[in-house]
């Protein structure tokens, strides 16, 4: 009976361990993804943000369309004028560019005709400076 307290206690500190880790880390997390794209194909990545946000992105061969934008909205932070290797772009309260607190998403679109291997990174608040 006491073997099983102690393994039922140890089961439920170690959840509650799990998940304050997972909630205290997806507050502020440096989201880095990549993949491929065929041409077409968008991929986005979401993080939320408070006072700053800074999207990269990075793009193989014929390059791709980027974006950087407010989640659920149609502001834009700063977009690639078309296909391009490189990316960067920030929102920043001090520069009069963020556009407020919520959610930001960083995209990329193949829009050649070549696939596209992609890699975006989107950090925001105390994750740059």
């Amino acid at each position: 009976m006491k073997i099983r307290r102690y393994a039922a206690a140890v089961l439920t500190a170690a959840a509650a361990g799990t998940l304050l880790v997972t909630a205290s880390g997806a507050a502020h997390a440096d989201t880095y993804r990549s993949r491929n794209l065929v041409p077409g194909e968008q991929y986005c990545i979401a993080q939320l943000a408070n006072y700053q946000v800074r999207g990269d992105g990075t793009a193989s061969r014929d390059g791709a369309k980027f974006k950087l934008r407010k989640s659920g909205t149609t502001w834009v932070v700063a977009g690639s004028p078309g296909l391009v290797n490189i990316f960067a772009a920030e929102g920043r309260t001090s520069l009069g560019t963020f556009l407020g607190q919520g959610s930001y998403e960083l995209c990329a679109t193949n829009n050649g005709v070549r696939d596209t291997f992609v890699t975006l990174r989107l950090r925001s608040d105390g994750e740059f400076s």
